[in-house]
């Protein structure tokens, strides 16, 4: 079997792009990747075009290990986010392609699995006015639905420093999230690399009595000695990576033991196997992963597949239900949060599981999406409505 082709569709949003590709072989056997990028979709779709000449074109959809170890270091040049993220999707579908020419699921070639079901946290869900009575009512919403987690970021455009006002004010928005969701369901408090390490350790000491499950990117993610002063400092688990996009770029995370939790985007880090690898590597350091997941519902599916296999899985973020959840209709088989208990259940259809539906894709053209975590009210992911 040989690539004979790859397609590329983008469905978009106001808020973000979602880039999927098809890998097609000369034995009529079709995978799908997915990945979400910033601000960068065009550089991708430019990337995949001169890999596809380049690395992509010929290759044993089988052999992933030797395409990904091609197409990250036959450039020559250091990879980046858009080629690892571009190494991802094509990955993903390869993977996708082996499964179904064998008649198994992903996770069957990854090791077999550990569990039958990963628990999911809601992402996206607080589209709403900036109120605790507003973000009352939409996280009661999320528990209603069978979510058991949650993830939030309440400080608004706190860059740095958060003054004591805008501090109670986040305080009242946490009050009033673990109030609606009640003492044990799992709170995830996101800074998105807002804070300076004392600002940041100042801050969870504030909602150390709401009992956050983790403590999210506390500092910008250049500086992992600042990372570590905050580990040292606060008295709940830390958790980081989403922003980290090669797995070997997580050593100095793995020497210092600065964090309890990694984040990889199975999206941006170079797809399933590499993902898995990390995850390998994190348990040998009694490490969790939680991964990044901001894209559809075939990065969600491909993240599923490591979930399924890693023993040191903690849980996966999903956005689909709350923000954008008409995009869910592009893809068949879309994996979905079973509302008894609040997590994916293991599949057993072959390769990823999911069919990309084109036509439905169409339906959603790429935009200029934005999304400026310093912009006044980016949390209704509305960047219209956000311009200053």
């Amino acid at each position: 079997m040989r690539i004979t082709g790859i397609s590329t569709h983008v469905v978009g949003t106001p808020w973000r792009n979602l880039t999927y590709v098809q890998v097609h072989t000369d034995e009529g056997v079709t995978g799908v990747g997915e990945t979400r990028m910033l601000g960068h979709t065009d550089a991708l779709l430019g990337y995949l075009k001169e890999a596809e000449a380049n690395h992509i074109l010929g290759s044993d959809p089988f052999a992933v290990e030797d395409l990904v170890r091609r197409m990250k270091y036959g450039d020559y040049g250091r990879a980046g986010e858009i080629v690892m993220s571009g190494i991802a999707v094509v990955e993903m579908a390869c993977w996708d392609i082996k499964g179904k020419a064998l008649g198994v699921p992903v996770w069957q070639l990854l090791g077999g699995k550990v569990t039958d079901k990963v628990k999911a946290y809601a992402n996206g869900w607080y589209t709403t006015e900036r109120t605790p009575e507003a973000y009352h009512k939409a996280a009661r919403g999320v528990m209603e639905r069978g979510y058991k987690a949650l993830k939030i970021d309440p400080f608004g455009t706190g860059h740095f420093e958060l003054d004591h006002e805008q501090t109670r004010y986040a305080v009242s928005l946490i009050e009033a999230v673990r109030d609606a969701i009640g003492p044990e369901a799992e709170l995830m408090l996101e800074m998105h690399g807002r804070f300076s390490p004392a600002t940041a350790v100042r801050l969870a000491k504030e909602m150390a009595p709401f009992k956050p499950a983790w403590l999210e990117e506390p500092v910008p993610p250049e500086n992992l000695k600042a990372l570590k002063k905050v580990a040292e400092k606060v008295d709940m688990p830390v958790a980081t990576g989403e922003r980290i996009h090669d797995r070997i770029e997580f050593r100095e995370l793995f020497d210092d033991q600065s964090v309890d939790i990694i984040q990889p985007d199975v999206g941006h880090i170079g797809g399933i196997w590499e993902t898995r690898k990390l995850a390998a590597t994190a348990e040998t350091h009694y490490m969790l992963v939680a991964p990044h997941n901001v894209g559809g519902s075939v990065l969600t599916a491909a993240s599923l597949q490591v979930g399924f296999t890693s023993p040191n899985f903690k849980i996966l973020e999903h956005f689909n239900d709350f923000a954008d959840a008409e995009i869910k209709k592009v893809v068949k088989g879309a994996p979905q949060v079973n509302p008894e208990d609040g997590c994916f259940h293991l599949s057993d259809a072959p390769g990823l599981g999911v069919e990309l539906d084109v036509d439905a894709a169409a339906e959603f053209p790429q935009q200029q999406a934005r999304f400026d975590l310093w912009a006044e009210g980016w949390e209704r992911r509305n960047p219209k409505a956000t311009k200053q």
